[in-house]
This record gives C-alpha cells, structure tokens and sequence, in this order.
C-alpha cells in the first residue's frame, strides 16, 4: 500500500435546526409516525409554490462563516433532477453553480500533526425522505417510504480532496462536527440522521500528480462506518489496480455487517441532473449588514475555546482537546470548575470516571444524570476528606445510575472514610501478622510490599479507611 496514495474528500450533509421545514411550515420534528409532518407543498402537490424560510439562509451563512467561507451576496436555488421513490417531486431543489458559502477550510490534527483542509463549497438544499429496508439496501425484498424527513434543510459542505487516509476523514468529520455544533444550527445526532457523508475515494501511484478515478461510499452516519469503509475502499481499488483491473466511477454503500462497500449504481455526472434555476424561488441577495451581524454573533468556536482552556486554567493540550470536542462536554467542564476551582483534577475526573461510565452507557454529557455542582461536591467531599478516592468511585457510579447527590449516596451506604487511628491501627496490625513473608519482603527492601499490604487494610476495612494514615501506620511499624 505505500506505493500508492489514496485521495479522499468528504461531502457532508447536515440537518439544520429550525422549526419548520425549508420551504414549508410542515415540521422538522424528529421521531413521528410514518407520513405525519408533511403537506402538499413538501409533496410536491400540483399548484402549490415553495416560499424559502429565512432562518435556514441565516443558519447556512453562520455555518460558512465559521468554517471560514466567503458568504456570496448573489446565490440562487436550483432543481436538481433524478427520480428515486424517496422524492415525491422527482427533483430535489438544492444549489448548483451559485452557492451561498465558498472557499473555506478547518484546521485538523492527527498523530500530533497538524494539517489544513480546504472547504470548496456549502450550499442549502432539501433533504429526502426515507426509505425503510426489509433488510440490507442491496438485498431487500420491498421498501417502505416516509416522506416526513422530505424538505427537512440541509446544508451540504464539500470538503477539497485534500484527505490522505481514514485517520484523517474522521478527524476532518469529527472537527466540523464540533464546529456546527458550536454555532447551534444543528444538533449533528448522527443516530438520527442529522449529520451524515458520502466519502469520494481514489487512488494513485505515489508521487503522481494525476488523480485516480473515484467512487462515492453514501450515507454513512457514524465515525466507525467512515473509518471502516475508507480503509476497505483503499485496499479493494488498489487490490484491483495490482491485478490489472480498472476502478470503475460508482455509487457505492457501506455494508456493516458484511464488513464490505458493495456497488450501487454508477455515478452520474452533474449533467446528468439536468440543473436549471428553480423557477419558482427568486435569487437570494444577501445584505452584507445582515451577514457582519450574524458574524459578531458567532460563539467561541473549538479552537478559541481549547487555547483558553490552556491560557486560562493551565490545562495539557490534549485535555483541552478532548473537553472542547463538544460544546456541551465544555460547558460541563466549565461549569464544574467555576464551583470546585481545581482544573486539572476536573478534568481527570470528567476524562476519566465519567467518561469510562459515558462510554459503557454509550451516553452523551447532556443525557448524564450528574449535574456539574454534583460532581464538584463529590470532589469537595474527597478533598475535606470524607471519603477517599476509591470510594469516591464507587460513590460516582451510584450517581451516575441513580442521579443522587454524594452526600445522599455516601449517607444510606455508611461510606464515610474511617480516620480513627485507633481503628486503623488495629486492622493493621492484624494484616501484619497475617502477611509475614510481604512484612519480611518490604524489610529486605522490596518497597512495592508495602502496596500488597495496603490494599489489605483497604480490602479489610471495605476502602473506608483514610489510606494516607494506613501508610503511615504500617511504615511506622514495619521501620522499627
């Protein structure tokens, strides 16, 4: 494979959040019956006209800003025509050569190396509606068809092809994802379709300046799916090159149980869509006030924010990447350090702990039972030396399960850290004299002993006991 090199780009589609679909009053509403949020204009029923909503230009111009794109002050809406049964008008209105964003890029980073990715183009368009497979896309006996998602807004951003590698594509996807979630135009949930790409994939001799014919993997919807599906295209086009073949220019889909991208139909052309302007939509001109306006609204976006984390709280680089990887994941973090003013342990808790408990619960910051004043009065109680930190785990599992405060849960569990030196002593004479040979070992100079015979006395006491004063005790014992 390092006598090739693969040239990826991303075309990325984005549901945006408003109200109201793009060119109707119908709702964007997620997760209703089948066919309940439409009406004749999203139907495209006979005699009825589209009229733009305003907030969706708004959002598509706050989205091209903060990717850096020239906001166009004359764009237009085109009918982009092709027939599948998810489409009630048989074309889609989008944009075509006049789009409202051009020429931006995000900055990535991968492998400690940082890179920039230039943006071609973002445009408006509606989305289509939804297909319900019996089955795999490939394999189906019949679909079902549920128009509520048709005319829902979308923006879709057209990366250049300036990716080298699946690393890279996630980085890029997982990048503007924190972007667009920044802004607010969107929630991005992949699992719902809010976010989703295509990924054009070719490859060519190393060194080549030439680009290798390409193929389009469609509708992907989560950072695994993307990362697979590149790394199988990689290798299938260039298995075929070795043994002689020709990559052929199609539309192809990621199947996940079969682990493979498997054909669909070859890939049209733009003239293939026969573009004209939509007849029925006038042009936009955008008043370049309105635009200066959106752009002083603009929140802190993920790069400002990650160097104030590292300016502002003395935060590693790689902390403040990780807890700027969200908006929310941010806020979270913030919030629980303006309560409990210690940065760093914060964040190796919320990196930590609960992010391990995210991960197995397979839950975002926002659907977390614990509030931030909750985890800062669990760290507080650690630091006043209440409980120890075992027990503070243990006692952040249960708030994590329950919802309930510290206090509660260390209340109605007897967690409370034992400090009594009497107690304490007592047990660790009792260890002792039962672990004569790890006594004997730590005499002879084996320090890590001393670790086998605190975790007894942690173990006897169920972690209740203060383990800065077992140390003590036991190192004054076993040094006479």
């Amino acid at each position: 494979m390092a006598q090739y090199e693969a040239v990826i780009g991303l075309e990325v589609h984005v549901e945006l959040k408003t109200d109201t679909k793009i060119f109707c009053h119908s709702s964007t509403e997620f997760g209703a019956d089948p066919n309940q949020h439409v009406c004749p204009v999203c139907l495209g029923l006979p005699g009825v006209l589209p009229v733009v909503n305003k907030k969706v230009v708004e959002y598509a111009i706050k989205a091209g800003l903060a990717l850096n794109c020239r906001i166009a002050p004359f764009s237009k809406f085109d009918r982009k025509n092709y027939y599948y049964p998810d489409l009630p008008k048989n074309y889609q209105i989008s944009q075509y050569d006049l789009p409202i964003a051009e020429h931006g890029c995000l900055e990535i980073n991968v492998h400690g190396a940082g890179k920039r990715v230039g943006i071609t183009r973002l445009h408006m368009e509606e989305d289509a509606g939804k297909l319900v497979h019996q089955g795999t896309i490939s394999s189906t006996p019949f679909s079902l068809v549920d128009y509520n998602r048709t005319g829902v807004p979308l923006i879709e951003i057209v990366s250049e092809p300036d990716m080298r590698s699946a690393d890279e594509a996630v980085a890029y996807l997982e990048k503007l994802k924190a972007i667009i979630q920044y802004t607010g135009v969107s929630d991005c949930k992949m699992q719902e379709g809010s976010l989703r790409c295509d990924a054009n994939i070719s490859v060519r001799p190393a060194g080549q300046a030439e680009l290798g014919t390409k193929t389009e993997i469609k509708n992907m919807n989560s950072f695994k799916a993307l990362h697979k599906a590149v790394n199988y295209e990689i290798a299938r086009q260039i298995k075929l090159l070795e043994s002689g073949g020709k990559v052929v220019q199609e539309t192809r889909t990621w199947d996940e149980a079969r682990g493979e991208t498997l054909s669909m139909r070859s890939k049209e052309e733009a003239h293939d869509y026969r573009y004209f302007p939509d007849p029925d939509l006038p042009p936009l001109v955008i008043d370049r006030a309105w635009v200066e306006a959106i752009k002083a609204g603009l929140p802190e976006l993920p790069d400002a924010r990650r160097q104030r984390l590292v300016t502002a709280y003395g935060l590693p680089e790689y902390d403040a990447m990780v807890l700027t990887s969200s908006r929310e994941l941010a806020d979270y973090y913030e919030e629980c350090v303006q309560i409990y003013n210690n940065p760093k342990l914060v964040s190796n808790w919320v990196m930590g702990e609960l992010a391990r408990m995210m991960n197995a619960g397979g839950q975002d910051i926002q659907e977390v039972r614990i509030s931030p004043a909750q985890l800062a009065r669990l760290l507080q109680l650690l630091d006043e030396g209440t409980i120890s930190g075992r027990i503070a785990r243990t006692v952040l599992e249960e708030m994590y399960n329950t919802g309930k405060d510290a206090g509660k849960v260390i209340e109605e569990q007897g967690l409370v850290q034992i400090s009594d030196t009497g107690l304490i002593e007592k047990v660790v004479d009792e260890v002792i004299a039962a672990n004569p040979k790890s006594v004997e070992d730590y005499r002879a100079g084996k320090e890590k002993a001393i670790a086998f015979l605190v975790g007894q006395v942690m173990k006897s006491t169920r972690g209740k006991a203060n383990p800065g004063l077992v140390n003590e005790l036991l190192k004054g014992k076993l040094n006479k």
